[in-house]
């Protein structure tokens, strides 16, 4: 498990390492690196998602680690709670950016739009009262970006709380 200390409260999140192992994988190392810390969720939209995990306060990009492959067609879906990795048009730029889906995106599984979708790989397990203050603060656009909430959301610290395996269910 891992927990997203954040300006508005904890997150608590369970990767699926089984049906997700490269994004569960690739999230957990910019974890245990260090990544998310001081980092903000820079895209609110009510109804829809709060995406995070790529940018400073100030919207000071983050330099990312390469790119992973896209594992959408792992038969999880984009429903209220699920985690899915944020990408670009292309299907396999993912990178360090997530999203936590506040409504059932459906629309966002594979094969989505564009005949791939977007990557769940895992959920929240607490904190969905944290992520449903989030999903309903003011945004505005800022740097060229929309939907910026315009208080910062910061995740303070992103920690491994616990090792779990899709064994000890």
């Amino acid at each position: 498990m891992i927990t997203l200390k954040t300006n508005m409260g904890d997150i608590v999140i369970e990767l699926d390492e089984e049906k997700a192992p490269i994004a569960a994988a690739n999230f957990a190392q910019y974890v245990e690196e260090g990544f998310y810390d001081g980092t903000i969720f820079h895209r609110v939209i009510d109804n829809f998602m709060v995406q995070g995990g790529g940018f400073e306060p100030g919207m000071t990009q983050k330099e990312t680690r390469a790119t992973i492959e896209n594992e959408a067609k792992n038969g999880l879906s984009n429903e209220v709670g699920t985690l899915a990795m944020a990408r670009t048009m292309d299907p396999h730029s993912a990178s360090s950016q997530f999203f936590i889906n506040i409504a059932n995106n459906k629309f966002l599984d594979y094969p989505g739009q564009d005949g791939w979708g977007y990557c769940v790989f895992g959920k929240v397990i607490d904190g969905m009262d944290v992520v449903n203050k989030m999903k309903v603060v003011a945004t505005t656009a800022r740097m060229g970006h929309q939907d910026v909430p315009e208080e910062d959301l910061i995740i303070e610290k992103a920690e491994i709380t616990a090792k779990t395996t899709a064994a000890a269910d």
